[in-house]
């Protein structure tokens, strides 16, 4: 028996060696699989412009997703980590096996702050495939900031700035080296670049989309700077050929090149006030300055010294007019290109070889550079950082004067939700709340005790009191049911932007959306223009909560989108929507000098008439009155029936400090946080860089790129401001039905002043 038990005992023994062999054959199988899945899948986040993402505006979050195992759906999640979770935004993407997908979501920054995003990719079970937690920017930068975005030819060659005097590095203007695999398609996120420099030899790296969203973002005003590697590359890229102003042909040697050093000293660098150069004021004439009615540090005017950092003739205009020459540079022979002009200005000139040629492309404009920065002896010069400075056109008090701070700002979108927001909605004054606060307590006080002991009866007060309570719950309630119960209603105001492009046009569209829900309610909302974002409400860094409830927002594959947001019972919520839509010209409209005056023709192509019909032109803004639809109208104004454009909008705008405070008071008067005048306050609100103080005051407004018309203006266009009322130009973002809804319009077509008429 003891054999036997023994015999056994070794069988068993060996069992479990058997055993503990397979399971750890199992977990090492298991291991390879997981490592082998893993390895399977790449997923990377490219955030911002490099990395840099400016405030109050929308910025690319670039996806690239390698997936080498089993084909899924996947679902990309971005939202502000902790800071923000109630609201994300996703993008869903088919991912077969062995593909690279790139993809863009916009997202809007909100803050200079807490800048982390989590970055999750989903499969079609909701399980965690990948992700990217705290991904951070590498900068955040004021929206006043200079960003310019550098497609180069080589890292080194991207764009530095000569550092600007106050000590605020979110100031610091800042450039952002661009890859073309990533550069975006969707023309809404490339806005928050001020200026945008193409190497031409990396033109021909871009794909169509690529292509496409560049030119609608110059159209729609930025600032594109294309520098000549070779002449080849401009005649193998017929998009870029289109846009230049010269048709190039040779290239030649510049043995003598001191245009530059006296460009960068000259009266020419733009300041930081209503978005006017000097240059841009001087062609208005001696007067130019007092017609403004600026006050402008750093600008003189005839009766006015100039404001000065300690050097002599030192300005906002000139502010560096003692720069030292950089012999190097000045003896060395650099490559520049030869041709023909077709249109534009010559910024610097060598004799007869324009060296930097500029021209107006819709609201933006190009800058050519006849040779490489890149090269020699560019490269090397050692005031290039100042030569880019001013390409920027970064403000030149900056440099003059370390006192200029960025202390804050409201938001603009505030205005336009104290326009749209409903009228069902009441507040209670603080009067009438302290009143009721001082019954409740005369009541529950000397009141229980004077009545209860009269009756000789002081144990009631275990009973009186919940009564009180309850009591007084329920007249609050009927107060509040009084003051903001309603019926649900939607709102739209539509700023739509006409960018023409032969007989064709593109609509940049801004559409500020109220929503009031009459309970808890969840709605649906979509998006359907070619290019479209939505966002709630900005509150500007005046306010230390951004507003919003839960949201959720499905960017789609064909730049669309769909979203669910929440809104609680009795109260109004406000998203913005960004989209891009070409279209048949809706308005267009021509202005030519004509002895003194200006002839005016307004071409109104839609079936809707337009009312409150204003045009700027110069430092004017006069009043042309009702266009007839499916009509031509023509008007001769003169500058004495305008009003300055300055003046216009400090009437308007008077109230909108106000009426953005109070819409952020729970408690306030009667009519506080409203703006009745729809039409006059969008055309106020179109520029409010002249509304206010100084820049750097915390009365300032803060504006998303593409609002503010007051650079259009100051660049020699004509501004026709159309106010068309119970319409609009796209589908409803609503997908339910309210009790009420309103839509309105204000169509802004800019258009350069042609020159005068000729007698013959």
């Amino acid at each position: 028996m003891a054999g036997y038990s023994e015999s056994r005992l070794r069988s068993q023994r060996r069992v479990a060696k058997w055993r503990g062999l397979l399971v750890v054959l199992w977990l090492l199988g298991l291991g390879a699989g997981a490592l082998r899945s893993w390895a399977a899948l790449q997923f990377d986040v490219f955030l911002g412009y490099d990395g840099i993402v400016p405030q109050a505006s929308w910025f690319p979050v670039v996806c690239e997703i390698k997936n080498d195992g089993p084909s899924f759906v996947g679902t990309v999640q971005v939202d502000a980590g902790k800071f923000n979770q109630d609201q994300t935004r996703q993008a869903v993407v088919e991912l077969p096996t062995g593909t690279l997908k790139r993809f863009v979501i916009p997202v809007f920054a909100s803050t200079r702050s807490f800048g982390t995003w989590d970055v999750r990719l989903l499969d079609e079970r909701g399980k965690v495939r990948a992700e990217q937690i705290g991904v951070q920017t590498r900068r955040q930068i004021a929206s006043s900031t200079p960003l310019m975005g550098a497609l180069v030819r080589m890292p080194a060659g991207t764009p530095t700035f000569r550092p600007i005097l106050p000590q605020d590095a979110a100031l610091q203007p800042a450039a952002a080296r661009l890859l073309p695999s990533i550069f975006p398609d969707n023309p809404v996120v490339l806005e928050g670049m001020n200026c945008l420099y193409l190497n031409s030899e990396k033109a021909l790296d871009l794909k169509v989309g690529q292509v496409n969203a560049l030119l609608a973002w110059l159209h729609g005003g930025g600032h594109l700077v294309v520098g000549v590697e070779q002449i080849s590359d401009i005649g193998a890229t017929p998009w870029l050929r289109a846009v230049l102003p010269c048709e190039l042909k040779d290239m030649q040697t510049l043995q003598v090149h001191s245009e530059f050093d006296d460009w960068l000293r000259g009266a020419t660098w733009p300041t930081n006030r209503v978005g006017l150069s000097q240059s841009e004021l001087a062609a208005y004439g001696a007067g130019a300055v007092r017609r403004y009615g600026l006050k402008r540090p750093g600008v003189a005017t005839p009766s006015e010294p100039a404001e000065t950092s300690g050097q002599t003739g030192v300005s906002a205009a000139e502010p560096f007019r003692d720069l030292p020459v950089d012999p190097t540079f000045e003896s060395a022979a650099m490559q520049v290109a030869v041709g023909d002009a077709r249109d534009g200005q010559v910024v610097v000139a060598a004799g007869d070889k324009p060296l930097i040629v500029t021209a107006n492309r819709g609201r933006g404009r190009v800058t050519l550079l006849m040779f490489s920065p890149e090269r020699e002896p560019f490269r090397s010069w050692k005031n290039l950082p100042t030569f880019w400075a001013k390409l920027a056109e970064v403000p030149g008090d900056w440099y003059i004067s370390a006192g200029y701070r960025q202390q804050g700002g409201w938001s603009s979108d505030g205005i336009f939700g104290a326009m749209i927001d409903t009228r069902q909605v009441h507040k209670l004054p603080v009067t009438w709340l302290l009143l009721l606060l001082i019954v409740y307590l005369v009541v529950i006080g000397p009141l229980d005790q004077y009545w209860l002991k009269r009756i000789n009866r002081p144990m009631l007060t275990w009973i009186t009191f919940p009564c009180y309570v309850v009591m007084f719950s329920l007249l609050i309630y009927v107060i509040g049911y009084k003051l903001r119960a309603g019926e649900s209603e939607w709102n739209e105001l539509h700023l739509v932007d006409v960018l023409l492009k032969g007989d064709e046009a593109e609509l940049r569209g801004q559409t500020y959306a109220s929503v009031y829900s009459p309970s808890n309610q969840r709605y649906a909302l979509e998006g359907q223009e070619e290019f479209a974002t939505l966002r709630s409400e900005f509150a500007g860094t005046m306010s230390a909560v951004q507003p919003g409830e839960k949201a959720s927002f499905v960017q789609q594959g064909d730049g669309s989108f769909k979203a669910e947001i929440f809104v609680p019972v009795w109260t109004s919520q406000m998203f913005v929507s960004d989209w891009w839509q070409p279209a048949p010209v809706p308005l267009s409209l021509s202005v030519v000098p004509q002895g003194g005056q200006w002839q005016v023709i307004v071409d109104n192509r839609t079936e809707h008439k337009l009312i409150n019909a204003r045009i700027v032109i110069e430092d004017r803004i006069m009043t042309l009155g009702e266009l007839a639809p499916r009509a031509t109208k023509t008007f001769m104004v003169a500058r004495e029936q305008g009003t300055l454009l300055r003046t216009f909008v400090a009437q308007q705008g008077a109230g909108f400090h106000g009426a953005v405070r109070a819409r952020q008071r729970t408690f306030a008067g009667e009519e506080s946080g409203r703006i009745d005048d729809l039409a006059g306050a969008s055309v106020a609100a179109s520029f409010l860089s002249y509304l206010g103080g100084q820049q750097d005051s915390m009365s300032r407004f803060i504006a998303p790129p593409g609002l503010d018309l007051s650079s259009v203006a100051a660049h020699g266009n004509a501004v026709l401001l159309a106010w068309a009322a119970d319409y609009s130009p796209v589908k409803t973002l609503r997908r339910f039905s309210p009790r009420r809804s309103q839509q309105n319009t204000l169509w802004r077509v800019a258009v350069p002043v042609q020159g005068p008429k000729s007698g013959v």
